[in-house]
C-alpha cells in the first residue's frame, strides 16, 4: 500500500508546560504548529470519484460473518472498511448499510428450534473447542433507514441481481427470493437489486458477486447439484450484471474474482482421518467390525469385484484414522447381502445390522470434510455408546435409515467439479472486466502473491499470513482470521482484503490512500456470558 505522511514535530512535553502560562503556552503552541502541523495523512483519488461510493455482491460483501448477518459484521464489513478509508477523499462522504439492527442477527447455517428460541450468530466457545450458536437472536426485520450504499445480500447467485423476484414473493415456488433483499428493496418484488444499486448514480463501485454460484455448490457438500450454475447461464448473467452496470452508469471500480475457499476453515477444520484411537480400542473395533468386513468380503461371490470391496473394508489401528462414511455414489450392497442370508451365510439379525455398511467406506486421503460434521463424529448412534459415528456407524447413516453422507463431505470428483467450474467462472469474470478495462479494474483472489494465498499456505505451504508484525492462522481461532462459521472473515480478514482492494484502486487509478490498521480490530468473540447453546 503507497502512502505518504508530512513530517512533523509535536513537542507533547512543550504543550503541557506552557499551558499554565496564561495564554502564553498557547501562543507559542499555534506558532509552533504553523512551522510544524500535525501528521496529515496524505489522500489523492487520482483518476477515481468516491463521492458515491457503492457495493454490489453477496456474503462477503453484505459483511455476513459467524454464520449471521448482525450488527459488527455489517461494521466490519469489507466495503465498510474500503468507504472508511476513501471516503477521506471526499468532503461529506456518506456509506449506508442497511442496518440490521440485532446484536446477534439470524443464524442461517442450521434450523431454529421450537419454544420461540432464534438461534445468532456463532461464538467460539473454548471447551468444546468450536463453534455454538447464540440463543438470542433475532428474525429479520425490514429496513427504514436513509438510502443505502452497500448492495450486499447474503447468498445470492448471479441470477438473483438482475430478477425481481428476488424481492419476493416468499413463497416456496420462488427460489430466487431473499429476506435479505426484501427488506431494503426499493420495490419488493418490483425493483431488482442492480437497478436500486444503479438509481443512487454511483461513481465508484465494488463488486464482489457471483461465487455463490459455485460457492454455494461447495458449501453443500455437493449435496445439491440444482445450486450449481452452468457454464452458460454464468456467461449470460455475469456478463449481463458486468454490462448493466456499464451502461447504466459511469461509474468505475473494482470486481472480484472468485477465491479458492476451499482452503478455508470450514473445509479443513475436520480432517478425513480425525478418528483418533488407542490401540485397545482400534482393536475392539477391528473385532466388533470383522463380521462386517466378511459380509463385504463374501459379495465377491456374488459379482461384486475385489476392487469395489477393497474400497469398502475397515481396519482401525492407534493413531488417526479415516472416518467411516455412507457413499450413496457406490453400488447398494442390499442385494447381496441378501443373497448371502437365503444361502445361510448368516442369520437375519445379523442381516439386520448389515444395513448401514450397504453403502459405507473409509474416506482416503485429501477428501475433504465440512465443518458440520465434527459435531457429529465420535457421538452415540441411537444413544448406544459402543456405535460411535463415523467410527462404527457410517456418517451420513441416520437413526430411521435414511442417507445423508453426501452432505458431510467432498471426494475428489466432487473437488474437482468445484475447481474446474471455479477456474471456469474466473475466466469469465476476467474476460468481462477486460471488456472494461478503461473503468473496471480487476481484484484477483488467485494472485500467488495476494493474501489469500498467503493466508491459505498455498503459495510457500506454510498457512498463515504476517501482517504490522503479527501472525494470523487461517481459522477462527482467537488468532485466526476466519469467523466462526470457518468460511467468512471476521473484521481482521476483512481488513487484510479491504487493504488489498485499496491497493488495486490505487495502482489502477492512480490514487494514495490509508490503509485499514489490521491488527487493532477484534477477530472472534468468545462464548462465556451464558449466551451460547453450548452454555444452557
Amino acid at each position: 500500500m503507497k502512502k505518504s505522511f508530512r513530517s512533523t514535530l509535536v513537542l507533547l512535553g512543550l504543550a503541557v508546560f506552557f499551558h499554565a502560562c496564561d495564554g502564553q503556552g498557547d501562543s507559542l503552541i499555534n506558532e509552533r504548529l504553523e512551522d510544524n502541523p500535525l501528521p496529515v495523512e496524505e489522500v489523492n483519488t487520482g483518476t477515481a470519484d468516491f463521492s458515491t461510493f457503492i457495493a454490489i455482491g453477496a456474503s462477503y460483501a453484505a459483511g455476513y460473518a459467524d454464520g449471521a448477518l448482525y450488527n459488527d459484521s455489517q461494521l466490519y464489513s469489507i466495503p465498510n472498511l474500503i468507504a472508511s478509508q476513501v471516503g477521506k477523499t471526499v468532503e461529506g462522504f456518506t456509506f449506508n448499510q442497511p442496518d440490521i439492527n440485532s446484536v446477534d442477527g439470524f443464524n442461517t447455517t442450521i434450523t431454529n428450534p421450537a419454544n420461540n428460541i432464534i438461534f445468532g450468530r456463532y461464538k467460539l466457545d473454548t471447551s468444546i473447542p468450536g463453534p455454538s450458536p447464540t440463543i438470542d437472536g433475532d428474525a429479520i426485520t425490514p429496513y427504514s433507514g436513509p438510502q443505502v450504499h452497500n448492495f450486499g445480500v447474503p447468498g445470492i447467485a448471479s441470477a438473483q441481481y438482475l430478477t425481481p423476484l428476488t424481492g419476493g414473493p416468499a413463497d416456496p415456488m420462488n427460489p430466487a427470493y431473499s429476506p435479505y433483499y426484501e427488506r431494503f428493496a426499493s420495490n419488493p418484488g418490483t425493483s431488482t437489486i442492480l437497478e436500486d444499486a444503479l438509481a443512487v448514480n454511483p461513481t465508484f463501485f465494488f463488486m464482489w458477486a457471483g461465487h455463490n454460484d459455485v460457492f454455494g455448490y461447495a458449501v453443500s457438500a455437493a449435496s445439491n447439484e440444482a445450486i450449481l450454475t452452468s457454464v452458460d447461464d454464468y456467461t449470460t448473467q455475469f456478463n449481463a450484471i458486468i454490462t448493466t452496470l456499464m451502461t447504466g452508469s459511469s461509474a468505475d471500480g473494482v470486481v472480484t474474482t472468485i477465491p479458492p475457499f476451499l482452503g478455508a476453515a470450514y473445509f479443513q477444520a475436520v480432517t478425513w482421518n480425525a478418528i483418533a484411537l488407542d490401540e485397545a480400542t482400534a482393536t475392539a473395533v477391528n473385532t466388533g467390525l470383522a463380521a462386517v468386513n466378511g459380509a463385504i468380503q463374501g459379495c465377491s461371490a456374488v459379482g461384486v469385484s475385489q476392487e469395489d470391496i477393497d474400497q469398502r473394508l475397515m481396519s482401525y489401528s492407534a493413531g488417526n484414522n479415516p472416518i467411516l462414511v455412507v457413499d450413496e455414489e457406490l453400488d447398494d450392497l442390499g442385494a447381496c447381502f441378501d443373497a448371502l442370508e437365503g444361502g445361510g451365510a448368516f442369520d437375519a439379525a445379523t442381516r439386520a445390522a448389515l444395513i448401514p455398511y450397504e453403502q459405507s467406506r473409509p474416506l482416503v486421503a485429501d477428501e475433504l470434510v465440512v465443518i458440520s460434521a465434527g459435531s457429529v463424529l465420535g457421538t452415540a448412534f441411537g444413544g448406544d455408546p459402543s456405535a460411535s459415528i463415523g467410527v462404527v456407524i457410517p456418517l451420513g447413516f441416520n437413526q430411521d435409515g435414511s442417507l445423508s453422507g453426501d452432505q458431510y463431505y467432498l471426494s475428489l470428483a466432487e473437488q474437482f467439479i468445484i475447481e474446474t467450474t471455479r477456474a471456469t467462472f474466473n475466466g469469465i469474470i476476467a474476460a468481462a472486466v477486460d471488456s472494461y478495462s478503461d473503468r473496471i479494474a480487476l481484484y484477483d483472489t488467485n494472485d500467488p502473491d495476494g493474501a489469500f494465498f498467503d493466508m491459505l499456505g498455498l503459495s510457500d505451504g506454510v498457512p498463515g499470513i504476517t501482517v504490522e508484525g503479527v501472525n494470523l492462522e487461517p481459522d477462527f481461532s482467537p488468532n485466526g482470521i476466519l469467523s466462526t462459521d470457518g468460511l467468512h472473515v471476521n473484521p481482521k480478514g476483512a481488513a487484510i482484503l479491504a487493504n488489498e482492494v485499496l491497493g488495486v484502486i490505487e495502482d489502477n487509478f492512480g490514487a494514495v490512500l490509508p490503509s485499514v490498521n489490521v491488527t487493532n480490530l477484534p477477530s472472534v468473540v468468545v462464548c462465556g456470558t451464558g449466551d451460547c447453546l453450548s452454555e444452557q
